[in-house]
């Protein structure tokens, strides 16, 4: 059986995404607002790696964009587990900006997701039984 640093170990998660116009506001930068849904996606995708229960996500605390996200760059996001309750998950996220043509990357936003496990009637569950 897996001990919690090893299911926290494992459901470290990573995706790259691409910024695109459609993605930017018209300062040809991310929109602060897909920076949030992409960083929430993350940390749930996250907390389900971590937990397989259902999770909805009650808060958010202290999200720092470090820098602007200009169009035309990958970020990369990561979600790893920080601390884990009895019912609730904190993922903390962060956000890598990557020059597309250089090896060059640098954190441009972090931030904490606070996630509940849930049942079908949604009310919360143990995370681990």
């Amino acid at each position: 059986m897996a001990t919690i640093n090893d299911r926290i170990k494992d459901s470290k998660t990573s995706f790259v995404r691409a910024v695109f116009p459609g993605s930017t506001n018209h300062y040809n930068t991310l929109f602060g607002g897909v920076t949030l849904k992409w960083m929430d996606e993350i940390a749930f995708i996250t907390a389900t790696r971590f937990g397989r229960k259902k999770f909805v996500t009650v808060s958010t605390d202290r999200i720092d964009f470090n820098m602007p996200i200009p169009g035309g760059h990958f970020v990369e996001l990561v979600g790893e587990i920080i601390k884990v309750g009895t019912s609730s998950l904190v993922v903390e996220v962060s956000l890598f900006l990557e020059e597309m043509y250089s090896d060059e990357k640098v954190l441009a936003v972090k931030g904490s997701f606070t996630l509940v496990a849930i049942d079908d009637d949604r009310k919360p569950v143990k995370i681990i039984n």
